[in-house]
C-alpha cells in the first residue's frame, strides 16, 4: 500500500468495500474489502500540492503542471502540434510597491548595497531611509520593511485579496486593447481569434504575490489547428498586454471611511517575453517557460516567512514562529476581517495565506489538456499495469463498480514511515535520472 501511494508523506486510511458486478446477470465478478487487508485499512495518497505538506505528491502535482503547460506550448494531449507557431507570449506581473522594503542586488558577481542613501533622510518614524548593507540570498532581512510602521499592510493584504479581480479585469481587457489596436469589433475578433493563458502565483519575501503566464493566441478552432489571423503575432501580443495591465484598475473601500476609496492595479515591474521554440531565437524557450511555472506550483505563502495552516484564532498569532512581517500582515487580516465592506473577502480564514484567497494555478478552457484529465489517464495507465501483472482481462463496460469507503483518519503509522521514504528516495531517484537525460537532449 505504501508503494501505491508514492511515498506519500500523510496519507488517508479509508475502510470499506469494493464489489464488481454483472450489470445484466447480477452476478458478483471481483470483491474487495480491507478487512483482508493486515492493517485492515486502505492507504491512498493525500494529493496535497504544497511541497511543505507533502514533498511526494508536490512532485506530482508539479509533474502535471509542467505536461498542462508544455502540452499547451508544444501540442499533444489532445493539444494540435501547430500550437507552438502560434503568437505566445511569457507574463510576468508583480505588486506595487507599499513601502521600501530590503532587498539582494547584485551586478557582474557583486553584492550591492540594498538601499543607499547618501543624505541618510529619516522617515517620520526616525529611521533611517536607506540601508547600506549588502544582503546575501539567505538574509533573513530580504523581503522586510525598512520602517514597518510607515509600511501600508492594510493596503498589501487588500492587495492580495484582490489580486485574483485584477487578473480577471485584465483578461477582459486584453481583447479590448487588441480590437481598438485593429480597429475591429469585439464580434468581429471572436470569428478570428481566441485568447487562451494558463498561469500561476508566487510569492515574494515581501509577502506579495506574483503572477506568472504563459498568453496564447489562436484561430478560433484549436482542436482542427486552424491558424490564428495573419494579424496575430508576437509583437501585438506584447503591446496589448503591456497595455492592458497599465490600465487595470479595481477600486476598493479604504479601512478607514473618510478616506477616498483605495485604487488597486499592477506593479511597475512588468515583463513580456515571446516564447520561441529554441533558445536560439530572441526569446525564452518554451521548455524552460514550462519547467519555471511547473516550479512554482507547489510553492505557497509559506515560502515569504508564514505558515502553511489556517489560523483559527488571533491568539495563536503571537505564538507563530514566523517573521515580524509576515506577523504584521495576519494581524491586519484579522483586523480588516471585521470591516463589514471586506467580509466577502474572507481575510480571516486566509490570513496564512496574507490575505490572498484565490487559485494557485488556473487557465482558460482551451489553453490545453487538464489536470483531472491528466490524472484518469495516470490511474488508467496504472489500473492497465496492475490487471497485465495479474493476468486479468480488460473491463467489460456491462461491468459495474460498487464501493462503500469511511475515512477513519491520515497520517503513516508505525513502521510505515520507514517504508515511506524508501518509496520517496526510490522515485526522486528515478526523476533525477529522467530530468538529467532530458536536459541532455
Amino acid at each position: 500500500m505504501i508503494n501505491a501511494t508514492g511515498g506519500c508523506e500523510q496519507p488517508v486510511r479509508l475502510q470499506g468495500e469494493r464489489l464488481t458486478v454483472d450489470g445484466t446477470t447480477g452476478e458478483l465478478i471481483e470483491s474487495y474489502s480491507t478487512d483482508d487487508e493486515p492493517t485492515g485499512y486502505l492507504l491512498t495518497a493525500c494529493g496535497n500540492r504544497r511541497a511543505s505538506r507533502c514533498a511526494a505528491c508536490a512532485e506530482v502535482y508539479r509533474d502535471d503542471t509542467y505536461h498542462l503547460i508544455i502540452s499547451g506550448l508544444t501540442g499533444g494531449k489532445t493539444v494540435p502540434e501547430t500550437v507552438s507557431t502560434h503568437p505566445r507570449a511569457f507574463l510576468t506581473l508583480t505588486a506595487p510597491s507599499f513601502g521600501p522594503v530590503h532587498s539582494r542586488k547584485k551586478r557582474a558577481g557583486t553584492l550591492l548595497p540594498c538601499r543607499p542613501r547618501r543624505d541618510r533622510p529619516l522617515c517620520p518614524h526616525g529611521r533611517p531611509e536607506g540601508c547600506a548593507l549588502r544582503h546575501a540570498d539567505d538574509d533573513p532581512a530580504v523581503g522586510q520593511p525598512i520602517c514597518p510602521d510607515c509600511y501600508d499592510y492594510p493596503a498589501a493584504v487588500l492587495w492580495n485579496a484582490h489580486a485574483p479581480e485584477l487578473w480577471r479585469q485584465l483578461t477582459l481587457t486584453l481583447p479590448k486593447v487588441i480590437t481598438a489596436e485593429l480597429g475591429i469589433t469585439h464580434r468581429a475578433l471572436r470569428q478570428q481569434a481566441r485568447i487562451s493563458y494558463a498561469r500561476v502565483i508566487e510569492y515574494q519575501r515581501r509577502g506579495l504575490i506574483h503572477f506568472h503566464a504563459v498568453v496564447r493566441l489562436d484561430g478560433t478552432n484549436i482542436g482542427a489547428g486552424e491558424p490564428p489571423p495573419s494579424w496575430a503575432n508576437n509583437a501585438l501580443l506584447e503591446r496589448a498586454l503591456k497595455t492592458a495591465a497599465a490600465a487595470v484598475t479595481v477600486s476598493v473601500p479604504h479601512p478607514d471611511e473618510q478616506s477616498p476609496p483605495l485604487e488597486l492595479r499592477w506593479g511597475t515591474q512588468l515583463d513580456v517575453q515571446p516564447i520561441q521554440v529554441s533558445t536560439e531565437l530572441d526569446g525564452i524557450a518554451d521548455k524552460h517557460v514550462a519547467r519555471y511555472i511547473a516550479k512554482y506550483a507547489t510553492k505557497g505563502a509559506e515560502d515569504s516567512g508564514t505558515v502553511d495552516r489556517p489560523i483559527r484564532f488571533a491568539s495563536q498569532i503571537t505564538e507563530l514562529r514566523v517573521s515580524e512581517h509576515a506577523r504584521r500582515m495576519i494581524w491586519t487580516c484579522f483586523a480588516l476581517a471585521d470591516i463589514p465592506a471586506y467580509r466577502s473577502l474572507r481575510l480571516q480564514p486566509w490570513a496564512h495565506m496574507l490575505g490572498y484567497g484565490g487559485h494557485f494555478s488556473s487557465k482558460s478552457r482551451h489553453y490545453s489538456v487538464t489536470l483531472t484529465e491528466l490524472r484518469r489517464a495516470r490511474a488508467d495507465h496504472a489500473a492497465a499495469l496492475a490487471r497485465q501483472a495479474a493476468g486479468r482481462p480488460e473491463p467489460n463496460p456491462d461491468h459495474l463498480t460498487l464501493a462503500d469507503w469511511r475515512y477513519v483518519g491520515s497520517g503513516l503509522l508505525n513502521g510505515e514511515h520507514f517504508w515511506a521514504e524508501q518509496v520517496r528516495n526510490r522515485i526522486q531517484t528515478a526523476r533525477r535520472l529522467r530530468r538529467k537525460t532530458e536536459h541532455a537532449t
